[in-house]
């Protein structure tokens, strides 16, 4: 796609002015952080725009000085080859333009709420659930992400039947939000004596965590119920009444939360993962009113889409939306692989809405 002179003219601009303005000594806070935010934003898409634009003035002096016949042989030769190379870098500083000027999704630099969720296959669901969430908290901490466990409910095996954790960092949504939908397993369980391959399934919904101005709540909108906690949990298992449970009456949400010894910490944890939950839906409700929102998406969201397969006999891990097959299993399940595949499919969705908006053009 072509962008104007005037177009990157008009981003650089918009830069310079935010940034003067950032230096006025009658400027409110909240004004400050207004602007300081949108300089955040407009930078790197100015410098993207600074950049193609310097190319091209490169290449037009450059075709003014080989377009004369006074020109030298020798520095014509030299020109043309240093315009070979500029008609080369332009398309991918076009492209990096394009990239930056595509609509953003809101929620991108949201911290998420992830959820996963044991499905098909009993127990070794439970326990691939287990190395869902170990795989995440890795890569997590290899992105220099906080992952923090909100509620658990862990098998007999050692895995988990559902958990719920929350992630804060920089562009935690961003990276994160297409592995929403069912993973599949095939492998040997470890109480399979026969060594016949079984396959698993657990599903993952990750969800951007609102800031609580995005989401307004009603006292009068909540049943709240407080209750004995069972299971396992340690010494104060039974023997308080912490657990909670909050009924989102106009949605029919259910939250329940018993992790904590404290009733006052179960119920903000609680009320953190309802309105992640009320959030994501107004998303959805917003997203299905605008034409093709989600078309371009590499996934629609869809937590009953089957997105992924981990198979252990080949060693492989399969993404069945972008046709992406890695023979990395442990590496990706270590954590650091992870990168590669979230990686391709953020390239993935990059090019098709580039693609769209091409198309549009």
């Amino acid at each position: 796609m072509h962008i104007s002179a005037e177009r990157i003219a008009q981003i650089e601009r918009r830069r310079d002015e935010v940034q003067a303005s950032m230096t006025r000594a009658d400027l409110a806070p909240d004004e400050f952080v207004r602007l300081s935010k949108e300089y955040a934003e407009i930078e790197p898409v100015a410098q993207a725009a600074q950049e193609l634009r310097r190319l091209r003035q490169e290449l037009g002096a450059l075709e003014t000085m080989t377009g004369g016949d006074e020109a030298d042989p020798a520095m014509r030769e030299m020109a043309q080859e240093e315009m070979q190379l500029l008609k080369s870098q332009l398309p991918l500083a076009e492209r990096a333009l394009a990239l930056q000027l595509l609509p953003r999704d809101a929620a991108d630099a949201r911290p998420a709420m992830l959820e996963i969720r044991a499905g098909t296959g009993g127990d070794e669901a439970a326990l691939f659930a287990g190395d869902l969430l170990r795989m995440y908290q890795r890569y997590a901490d290899a992105q220099g992400w906080k992952m923090e466990t909100i509620s658990a409910s862990a098998s007999e095996q050692g895995g988990f039947k559902e958990v719920v954790a929350s992630i804060t960092g920089t562009g935690v949504f961003a990276k994160l939000k297409f592995e929403s939908g069912v993973h599949r397993v095939q492998r040997v369980p470890v109480t399979e004596s026969g060594g016949r391959i079984h396959t698993s399934a657990a599903t993952v919904a990750v969800l951007p965590e609102p800031e609580e101005v995005d989401v307004q709540i009603a006292d009068s909108d909540l049943k709240i119920d407080i209750y004995r906690a069972s299971g396992a949990g340690g010494q104060h298992v039974n023997t308080t009444d912490s657990a909670v449970r909050i009924t989102h009456l106009p949605s029919g949400i259910v939250v329940t939360q018993q992790d904590e010894r404290s009733q006052h910490k179960n119920k903000a944890k609680a009320m953190q993962v309802l309105r992640a939950r009320l959030f994501e839906m107004e998303r959805e409700r917003a997203a299905a009113t605008q034409a093709g929102a989600r078309k371009a998406m590499v996934g629609s969201g869809d937590r009953s889409e089957r997105i992924r397969t981990y198979n252990f006999p080949q060693g492989r891990v399969t993404d069945h939306r972008i046709n992406l097959t890695l023979h990395r299993l442990p590496e990706i399940l270590e954590g650091p692989g992870l990168a590669d595949v979230i990686d391709a499919l953020v390239a993935e969705d990059e090019a098709a809405r580039l693609a769209q908006l091409d198309g549009g053009a």
